[in-house]
């Protein structure tokens, strides 16, 4: 009776969760699992000074697309980076589009609720008047930049690829969302 219980025991230990591996990343995200951990626990540093980031991002975006300033009916009077700076309708655009980042980035453990948001925000951008799919793509460089800046030495060779991986997977899935979206609504691509 005692070699039952110790190989019970024994047996209940071996499925402790804590030795299991973790589990493979599903094989739709680009990123392993490790790569993913990575992502979270950096993406931490940027969330603690998510309206910062999203400011500089925005600021970034506007310098190097300022025909950008068009499509924000709040925003259009902003043409230098102090005026975009200081600016509360800018801040709070910024910290918008940073949660929806966020929203998508945490979201990458569960790859069906990150296509269903991703894409269901990207299908929004139907309702910005002259807002067109390649757009979304103005921001890769100023969200990397602005990571950049916001991380200083922590933003490693290692974290840019994974940002650079993580962008252009949210990027691709807000271009499929808006031309989707676009299609089933018969405006065919714009």
């Amino acid at each position: 009776m005692g070699c039952e219980l110790t190989k019970l025991a024994t047996s209940e230990l071996k499925h402790d969760p804590i030795d299991k591996p973790a589990p493979a990343a599903d094989p739709r995200s680009p990123l392993t699992t490790k790569q993913q951990y990575c992502m979270l626990a950096s993406w931490k540093g940027i969330f603690r000074q998510i309206e910062n980031t999203g400011i500089l991002l925005f600021i970034k975006l506007f310098e190097e697309n300022e025909d950008l300033l068009h499509l924000f009916d709040k925003l259009r009077e902003l043409k230098t980076p102090e005026a975009q700076a200081s600016s509360e309708e800018l801040a709070e655009h910024a910290t918008k589009v940073m949660h929806t980042l966020d929203e998508g980035i945490k979201g990458l453990g569960d790859i069906d609720a990150f296509f269903a948001y991703v894409r269901h925000v990207g299908a929004t951008h139907h309702q910005v008047p002259g807002f067109k799919a390649e757009n979304f793509w103005k921001i890769e460089q100023p969200f990397l930049q602005a990571a950049k800046t916001t991380l200083g030495d922590r933003y490693t060779p290692n974290i840019e690829n994974i940002y650079k991986i993580t962008i252009k997977f949210i990027l691709e899935n807000l271009v499929k969302g808006y031309e989707e979206s676009g299609v089933e609504n018969g405006k065919g691509e714009t």
